[in-house]
């Protein structure tokens, strides 16, 4: 299967590479591109990345690219409820691979914060993604069960953390795997993004946005909350 033969909604727009490393270069350059036009703008930016394995190609690339990272402000969609010295921390990860020479210059806002519980962990992370001005770019993942961010099928605060109209920037949610405690920007925030893009490699992911296309059912699948415009889809096989 091809990302060309889904039909996608209108405003939608798939680009297809490769391989990864070529996906990760393009996502680099298109996210470069943003964040320079928004500090035109602006005089800032704001980008919003997703953590785990898959975007340490693209944050090797992006780091390289030049910018005024001064005047950028980086972010996470979601975070494991784990210190930054933990394996699975995605500032960790973000801090290794992103935040490096150049790119060091760059303001990063961490979500996770040692409270003495999720919920509160998710409430001061809720208070500090309020001097977030703007979302001028937000780069998304999908896991094989139609996740995004943290927003996972079953989770218990997914209905409140789906909603359109929500108020709350984030809220405290459980995986289904390994660290399980995780602190997710809510769909309302995400939403707010002015750029977004979706960056899937592989058949299962293909496989897997074919079933959400598929369906309207957003609990099911949350990745369904935000197959719409101003949405890009980066793929590779």
């Amino acid at each position: 299967m091809a990302i060309s033969k889904l039909k996608l909604p209108a405003g939608v727009h798939a680009h297809e590479f490769h391989s990864p490393a070529l996906l990760a270069e393009g996502l680099a350059l298109k996210v470069a591109g943003q964040l320079s036009q928004a500090i035109q703008v602006r005089g800032e930016a704001t980008l919003v990345v997703s953590g785990g394995r898959s975007p340490v190609a693209f944050f090797q690339h992006l780091a390289k690219q030049h910018l005024d990272w001064s005047k950028v402000l980086i972010t996470l969609a979601d975070e494991r409820w784990v210190p930054v010295e933990h394996a699975d921390s995605n500032a960790g990860l973000l801090k290794r691979y992103l935040l490096q020479g150049p790119a060091a210059k760059a303001k990063f806002l961490s979500l996770y914060n040692a409270a003495a519980n999720l919920e509160q962990a998710a409430v001061q992370a809720d208070r500090l993604l309020a001097e977030l001005s703007a979302i001028d770019v937000l780069i998304l993942g999908m896991g094989d069960d139609g996740h995004t961010a943290s927003l996972f099928p079953n989770s218990p605060n997914l209905a409140q953390a789906l909603r359109a109209d929500g108020q709350r920037r984030c809220w405290p949610m459980l995986a289904p795997s390994v660290p399980h405690q995780r602190l997710s920007m809510s769909r309302a925030l995400l939403a707010s993004a002015t750029y977004s893009v979706l960056s899937i490699s592989g058949q299962s992911k293909l496989t897997t946005l074919s079933a959400a296309l598929a369906g309207d059912d957003v609990a099911a699948m949350p990745i369904r909350a935000f197959l719409q415009p101003p949405l890009e889809i980066y793929w590779c096989p």
